[in-house]
């Protein structure tokens, strides 16, 4: 069944014919135009056979979605171009057609039935208006195309002579719109467009904007080739200039930049094996195009080798007065810690007494200082104040997460953007080759397959290998003998024995609650109103409240959390007094919860009442000593132990240890329970926190026999220790941290093991008066002092 369409073109006198009808995706063919289609659709391969058998003749529409593959009747134009077949070429499922354009045709009827479409069709009479302004548009457009292929137009040759041959402006209009550069609706719209003179505006509006685009392109392109000729011949009289002052063997032939580096290697101190090295690499750099990608590495080289400080050092004025006298300006507390560093200090000066080089040649030889303690106990900021007490500069390199070699060592040059390792360029940056240079968190150095850092580090903190330290970057050895090193760490469990084995560890403990109050009052406080831009007569802490933060929002070894709750009220303060508010000068602790919230601790951790199966046990942690709570629940069954808590090995095996001691000593101590019959649950509060250790044994058997004979625990009572099988209580670490967490928690004895009497010395002398410690052998002394 035909379907008739609803055309709005003016009817014609034309005879209709009917002729298969091909839906072409992207372009639009035109009268007067040959163009090459391919077609590989099964219908239009059908429709292209069937006119070349009767008459040549086809008909040629655009689709309006290029997207849509089997196109309805709906999918295209109504106006096409009639075609006649010149020549068809068959490849590979397709057809390769050379159709000739004959003249602007309207759709009537489409007939979607067979293997094709078959449309009845009628030419369009074209309206031509003979005139002076015609012919002008018709000139004007010619000129215009030579003109856009002078400009780099792509044009076939044979169109191009075609248009320049005087054809009629029909004909003229139809060649040039097939060739423009614009977009397919836009030359539909031509097609359609039966008005000659209404066509010929269109198509030279079109026509003028691309040429305006050509003319730009060709300005920037005029442009570009204008500076590359200009550096060309630059670089060829560079040449010439560089041949000419050769043969008149002038030594001006170097560059300014080459003469510098010269000036520069002469003048850096570099011993002579390294300086050969660097006029090595500057003759390779003489000798190379200055477009020569090479050259700006060996450049990036030769600037470091030149700006190492060689011989530039810092004087090393060790006066001990002055070294006293900055520690302690600088830091509260810390005795025992100061007495060590001038103790290293001391050595430092006698050793430069000594004027024999074979003896004695660099003042730093010896041990490296390693500071060992919990997070904000002033580590780094001891490290700043040594270099400051010396009157040196201060370098600090953080290694924390550090896992690859060429970190210490650097790259080799061979890789692009290759660099130095952290400590040639620490050195660089201080500009002495002697500086304070702090090494941080070296327990945090790991390694995978870029290799072992931890493994590089060894020779540059070794004192008998580091005066010849080899980056691999520089590939010369730089003198690290006079480097004052000073490393940092939490804990020294993670340090490889190797380098362990090199560092002197001095231990900064747990701060108290007097030496927070102090380091608030003396430093943290200035600290936070200085940050916030505050004076000290607009804002004053009382003691109290002072006291307040410390034992209600903050819980820590140091004092970092500290801090940051005083700035937290500067910060609130400052608001208020921009703001012009009225605010009270001196905080008291009542408006504490104003700025601060709600209190995080309570005053005291320690059990509210005498407990059954409740044992308080000391842990230490990398944040200092701290409380946990053993908890021992035990039910009829068939002798299972449940462990909770995510309890580590070594806990575990202590937890069992226990068991096994109580079971075996059960008459002993008056142990009514069967354990084959009895199911034993120790737990381990605040579940989602690793806990590991044998030191909890004691707290472990204490909860246990307080749970198995039904007598309570003394609520103010902590205990630490490992224990046996034998029931014996051994040595344990960390006791000054364990105490003062106990203090802190407010209890008031500590089981101690005996062994561990030389190490109360460490704690403060007012928490000693204030806490009772006692000092056991065994768990018979443990049950006889902690169980009511």
């Amino acid at each position: 069944m035909a379907i008739i369409l609803n055309n709005q073109h003016p009817k014609n006198n034309q005879q209709k014919r009917q002729v298969p009808l091909i839906s072409i995706k992207d372009t639009v063919v035109f009268p007067h135009t040959e163009v090459v289609l391919t077609f590989g659709r099964p219908k239009s391969i059908s429709a292209v056979y069937a006119a070349n058998k009767v008459d040549k003749i086809i008909c040629l529409v655009t689709q309006k979605n290029p997207a849509v593959n089997n196109p309805k009747i709906d999918d295209i134009y109504r106006i096409g171009t009639m075609c006649r077949i010149k020549h068809i070429l068959k490849t590979d499922g397709e057809l390769n057609v050379l159709v000739v354009g004959i003249g602007r045709v309207i759709i009537e009827t489409i007939n979607p039935a067979g293997p094709f479409f078959l449309a009845e069709i009628s030419q369009i009479p074209e309206i031509i208006e003979a005139s002076d302004e015609v012919t002008a548009l018709t000139n004007r457009l010619s000129s215009l195309f030579k003109k856009a292929a002078n400009l780099g137009k792509g044009v076939d040759f044979l169109v191009f002579m075609r248009i320049m041959s005087g054809i009629q402006p029909t004909e003229l209009v139809d060649q040039i719109a097939s060739v423009l550069d614009i977009k397919r609706e836009q030359k539909q719209k031509l097609l359609e467009t039966i008005n000659l003179k209404e066509r010929l505006n269109k198509t030279h509006e079109y026509l003028s904007h691309e040429i305006k685009i050509l003319e730009i392109e060709s300005s920037i392109a005029s442009k570009t080739q204008k500076k590359f000729d200009k550096s060309m011949r630059e670089n060829i009289l560079r040449e010439r200039m560089q041949t000419i002052k050769k043969e008149l063997g002038e030594m001006e032939n170097e560059d300014k930049d080459i003469a510098d580096f010269r000036k520069k290697i002469k003048q850096s101190g570099m011993s002579a094996p390294v300086a050969q090295k660097a006029k090595k690499e500057l003759k390779r750099l003489s000798q190379m195009h200055i477009y020569n990608p090479e050259s700006g590495y060996i450049r990036a080289y030769l600037e470091w080798l030149t700006d190492m400080p060689w011989i530039k050092e810092s004087k090393n004025n060790v006066s001990l007065r002055r070294a006293f006298s900055i520690l302690q300006t600088d830091h509260y507390g810390l005795k025992e810690v100061k007495e060590r560093i001038l103790e290293h200090l001391a050595v430092m000066k006698l050793r430069k007494r000594n004027k024999n080089p074979k003896v004695n040649k660099d003042i730093n030889s010896g041990t490296i200082i390693c500071f060992v303690g919990p997070p904000g106990v002033g580590k780094t900021s001891m490290g700043k104040s040594i270099a400051r007490a010396l009157g040196r500069k201060f370098v600090k390199v953080s290694l924390g997460g550090i896992r690859d070699e060429a970190e210490i060592r650097g790259h080799r040059r061979t890789y692009v953007g290759s660099l130095p390792g952290r400590i040639i360029q620490g050195i660089k940056e201080a500009q002495t080759n002697n500086p304070v240079f702090m090494l941080d968190e070296i327990d945090k150095v790991g390694s995978d397959f870029r290799g072992d850092p931890s493994a590089a580090l060894l020779e540059a903190l070794d004192p008998e290998q580091n005066k010849d330290f080899s980056d691999h970057y520089l590939e010369v050895p730089f003198d690290l003998s006079k480097v004052m090193f000073i490393t940092t760490a939490n804990v020294m469990d993670t340090i490889p024995p190797a380098l362990r084995d090199r560092l002197e560890v001095i231990r900064f403990s747990s701060y108290t609650e007097d030496e927070k109050f102090n380091i608030a009052k003396k430093y943290l406080i200035k600290k936070a109103l200085k940050s916030t831009g505050l004076m000290t007569n607009e804002i004053s802490v009382d003691s109290k409240a002072l006291r307040n933060i410390i034992t209600r929002y903050t819980r820590e070894a140091g004092v970092r959390n500290l801090e940051r709750e005083l700035t937290k009220i500067m910060r609130k303060k400052a608001r208020a007094i921009a703001e012009k508010k009225k605010t009270k000068k001196q905080l008291s602790s009542l408006e504490l919860g104003k700025y601060l919230g709600l209190p995080k601790y309570s005053i005291s951790l320690a059990e509210k009442k005498d407990e059954t199966g409740v044992s308080t046990g000391l842990a230490w942690t990398q944040s200092g000593g701290d409380i946990l709570f053993i908890e021992v629940a035990i039910m009829p069954g068939k002798g299972k132990i449940t462990l909770t808590g995510k309890l580590g090995d070594v806990m575990k095996e202590s937890c069992k240890a226990a068991v096994t001691y109580l079971r075996s000593h059960s008459k002993l101590l008056g142990i009514k329970q069967d354990f084959s019959k009895t199911d034993i649950h120790i737990h381990v509060p605040e579940g989602s926190v690793p806990k590991d250790g044998p030191s909890a044994g004691v707290a472990l058997a204490s909860a246990l026999y307080s749970a198995l004979t039904g007598k309570k625990v003394k609520k103010n009572i902590g205990m630490t220790g490992e224990i046996t099988l034998r029931g014996n209580v051994l040595e344990i670490g960390g006791v000054k941290e364990k105490v003062l967490a106990a203090h802190r928690a407010g209890l008031k004895t500590v089981l101690l093991p005996k062994e561990n009497r030389k190490d109360t010395k460490e704690i403060p002398s007012k928490v000693r008066k204030e806490i009772k410690i006692q000092f056991v052998d065994n768990l018979n002394e443990v049950i006889k002092k902690a169980i009511v």
